[in-house]
């Protein structure tokens, strides 16, 4: 064992031993004593980054002092090789370390007459493969088309009256076109990309539930379009003295968390996207029938999803790769849940020799700016599809590209995975890629 030191203005700036040639940091002086003040409660933790000035610091600090309250190692989650100024005040408080998740590259899918390269992120075995052999077939088969149909974030706040008439007077207020053009005055001044599109009231009693829809630039837009809801309720004070906000939010928007008026109304953008398999290319790639195909959409798909009162779910696995890509391009993975209501459709075309497949999304959350995708592996994603930060030409443009892309992804990945299901090859891929019997946790730490 030897060690290093390297003197500096807080006593040892820097100290390092040699342990079985593996180079181990200590804390300096200065850090032991901040870390012993965690220990006993005397700092707050969630104080460091502020105290200090210097976010890598705090979090090895927070970190080593959090080992020691626990009793529990955390050799294996890197603290190295991670950018913590970039997650200050935005990304997430109190880090300790980030954690490592593999991207894989399924595709080239084409779509719309581009090809793209879709980045994945996941520990599941077999999803990028299958992906890839989704894009396959629908590339051999010419490529997928895709329409984006609506495009608009929601928030919908609940506010209470005395009576179930002032509820009602202020909903026909609202719902008034003559209206319109002053509440959107009102609301616009929150953003210059944020544009009122309409507002849905419904009553539950004496309280009255506003969904606001607009549309927010190539950010996902929770926080802009919250932005303008509280101008419109501070402007209806006047009016409607005795409206009692009750919350900002009141669950009619809905925000992650599965809910009839996404699936019906839509939220976010709204796509569908749809592709043509030749005869061949599904019993050559995909190993089946377009008869197997079929059938089986339909007893799986849509009556078995019936069977179990699916809401938004008549699909066989949309959620793997919405999640997959929003974690790989720095979306909200918690959206996953509205983002993969999906209905996927199956028939036999050209007399009965091909598949028409197609996914209908009508509720996709996604953004180009903002939050996590402003972080450099998230930017880098984003930045393969040709989607990375606002567009310039057309505000708005990126995002609405990128929710395409998530629904080509989603066509491809449910082509295969039926597929597999239709061949019986579901048990057999899993149990080959997946179920690898090394153990990896000795490597990672």
């Amino acid at each position: 064992m030897s060690i290093v030191a390297n003197a500096g203005g807080r006593g040892f700036e820097c100290v390092e031993k040699v342990v079985d040639e593996k180079l181990v940091k200590l804390t300096t002086e200065e850090d032991e004593e901040i870390i012993k003040a965690i220990v006993a409660g005397t700092t707050p933790s969630y104080s460091l980054e502020s105290k200090l000035g210097d976010c890598k610091r705090a979090a090895s600090i927070r970190r080593e002092a959090l080992g020691r309250i626990t009793g529990k190692s955390l050799s294996g989650l890197p603290l190295d090789g991670f950018d913590y100024e970039s997650i200050l005040g935005q990304c997430c408080e109190m880090p300790i370390g980030y954690v490592q998740i593999p991207v894989g590259i399924a595709g080239p899918l084409l779509l719309n007459g581009k090809e793209y390269s879709v980045p994945m992120a996941t520990t599941e075995g077999c999803l990028v493969a299958s992906t890839s052999r989704g894009c396959k077939a629908i590339h051999l088969s010419g490529g997928a088309s895709s329409v984006l149909l609506k495009d608009g974030m929601t928030r919908a706040p609940v506010v209470r009256f005395g009576t179930a008439k002032r509820a009602a007077d202020l909903k026909f207020y609202l719902e008034d076109p003559e209206n319109f053009e002053t509440l959107a005055v009102v609301f616009n001044r929150s953003s210059r990309f944020a544009r009122l599109q309409g507002i849905k009231c419904v009553i539950a009693g004496k309280n009255l539930y506003l969904r606001f829809t607009c549309s927010t630039g190539d950010a996902m837009g929770m926080n802009m379009v919250s932005k303008g809801v509280q101008n419109v309720l501070d402007f209806l004070q006047t009016d409607f003295p005795d409206m009692d906000v009750i919350g900002i939010s009141g669950n009619f928007c809905s925000d992650k968390k599965p809910a009839a008026v996404n699936w019906i109304e839509g939220r976010g953008k709204s796509v569908v996207c749809e592709a043509i398999i030749k005869g061949d290319v599904v019993r050559k790639v995909l190993k089946t029938s377009v008869e197997s195909l079929v059938e089986l959409n339909m007893l799986k798909n849509l009556t078995g999803s019936a069977m179990a009162g699916a809401l938004g779910g008549f699909n066989a696995h949309a959620s793997n790769i919405v999640s997959a890509v929003y974690i790989a391009t720095g979306q909200d993975p918690a959206q996953n849940i509205e983002s993969s209501h999906c209905i996927t459709m199956m028939e036999a075309v050209n007399e009965g020799n091909d598949l028409h497949i197609s996914v209908t999304m009508p509720s996709i959350e996604v953004g180009t700016v903002g939050g996590g995708t402003q972080l450099a592996s998230q930017s880098a994603c984003l930045n393969l599809l040709g989607v990375k930060g606002a567009s310039q030409e057309s505000p708005g443009a990126n995002s609405r590209r990128l929710a395409t892309i998530v629904a080509g992804a989603v066509l491809a990945g449910e082509l295969s995975l039926m597929s597999a299901l239709a061949a019986g090859q579901l048990v057999k891929s899993h149990m080959k890629y997946n179920r690898l019997s090394k153990d990896v946790s000795k490597t990672s730490s």
